[in-house]
């Protein structure tokens, strides 16, 4: 049976979404290509038809989580700045987003895997960075903020490091706390503690 082209793409899009939750939750060594072909209703066979290796997988995986981190912020944008802003920084830091490994930013669920992958995923990685700093850095310059580019920079670790450290501890008092206390401090930074 021959499919369209559509569905060719419709298939991939399916295969790159199953493999960007799991390269989240649990990492992109301990992914293999059955388990993903698999949870996207596929044989194993199948995957050469969309990609050449694992790792133009991972570069693909990639690129879809920080198309879904700019949706984030993108859908935010009507509200202006601020609101953009500490709507981002609310999603961010929260026990939600915390738990929800396998559907958060890529930053702190790949900071650590990033050095050992293959340049493509590398490259791809700091595109979604410079993008995701360039976005904050512009919502900062349109409330006047001094030195918005270094405000980006520094929130968007303090904001990827918070996470990680909350996920890392084994005392939900201390990882709540973790969270609460970053969001505070950077929405106060940022002159966002007033934000509704």
């Amino acid at each position: 049976m021959r499919y369209d082209a559509e569905h060719k793409e419709r298939t991939r899009a399916r295969v790159i979404a199953e493999a960007a939750k799991a390269i989240r939750a649990e990492g992109p060594d301990r992914v293999g290509v059955a388990a993903i072909m698999s949870k996207a209703g596929l044989t194993h066979g199948g995957f050469y038809a969309h990609f050449a290796s694992k790792d133009e997988l991972i570069t693909a995986a990639i690129d879809q989580m920080f198309k879904e981190a700019i949706g984030r912020i993108e859908r935010a944008r009507k509200d202006g700045p601020a609101r953009l802003l500490a709507t981002y920084i609310d999603f961010y830091l929260s026990p939600a987003h915390r738990d929800a490994r396998e559907r958060g930013c890529p930053l702190p669920s790949l900071s650590s895997d990033l050095p050992r992958l293959p340049a493509a995923a590398r490259e791809r990685y700091t595109e979604g960075v410079r993008d995701l700093t360039g976005r904050m850095s512009a919502s900062l310059a349109e409330l006047d903020r001094p030195e918005p580019d270094r405000l980006a920079t520094s929130a968007l670790a303090e904001m990827a490091g918070a996470v990680s450290l909350s996920r890392a501890v084994s005392d939900p008092a201390l990882s709540d706390a973790i969270l609460a206390q970053s969001l505070r401090s950077l929405k106060q930074k940022l002159g966002l503690e007033e934000t509704p």
